[in-house]
């Protein structure tokens, strides 16, 4: 399988990079991103583009592929609502417009969170900027759509968080989190192996909270 991977260099693209690196499912990665991620692989194909509102120079390059892995992602704290609203919702638009109209057959997998509201009627912006950015997707005629929302991801070795108080929650916060609630725990690991078993779904569009997300990457996948 070959795959199109955006985000690569933040938390979540990092555990899909990782765990595609890992599988042998996955022969080529075609890794979309402002700066190199860094990695040297023979499974990696890079290509550094600036605009993600406009591939007109690169698309022909994304025939071929079996699925897009969409890492590409902000937190909405200190950002302006037009600022999230583009990078959520107009950057997402912008590749599924493409990869719509020139690989159909593609598997569209995209990183949401936990709490998105898909009616776009929360009193939170983030939820319903989320929502609106899945109900977007829901438009295309991808061959599957996945949904992914996870909650608290626990960052296994390798994995470089971006924010600085990252060791305290993990110190505080995760063994409270895992012990009362873990169905909304989940580790790099599973993170990225959800998103590979989700090339492999049966329905055409599936929402995966993250107890759902932690199911999916026990479950045996074949081509």
């Amino acid at each position: 399988m070959k795959v199109i991977l955006f985000g690569a260099t933040g938390m979540v693209g990092q555990c899909v990079l990782t765990e595609c690196l890992k599988s042998s499912i996955i022969k080529e990665i075609l890794v979309v991103g402002r700066k190199s991620c860094g990695i040297e692989s023979e499974k990696i194909k890079e290509i550094i583009h600036n605009d993600f509102m406009d591939y007109s120079e690169i698309e022909s390059q994304f025939q071929g592929y079996d699925a897009c892995f969409y890492c590409l992602g902000v937190s909405s704290v200190g950002m302006s609502k037009d600022q999230y609203y583009d990078i959520t919702v107009n950057y997402t638009a912008a590749i599924a417009e493409v990869l719509g109209n020139l690989t159909p057959a593609i598997s569209f997998g995209f990183i949401s969170g936990a709490g998105t509201d898909e009616t776009e009627k929360s009193r939170t912006n983030w939820a319903r900027v989320k929502g609106k950015a899945e109900n977007l997707l829901r438009q295309y005629p991808f061959k599957s759509l996945s949904l992914h929302r996870p909650a608290y991801i626990k960052a296994l070795k390798g994995i470089k968080v971006s924010y600085a108080t990252a060791k305290y929650f993990d110190w505080l916060i995760y063994p409270l989190v895992k012990t009362l609630w873990p169905k909304y725990v989940i580790t790099s690991e599973e993170m990225g192996q959800a998103m590979i078993n989700s090339m492999f779904q049966k329905e055409k569009v599936r929402i995966l909270e993250n107890y759902e997300m932690k199911r999916l990457a026990e479950e045996n996948v074949s081509v």
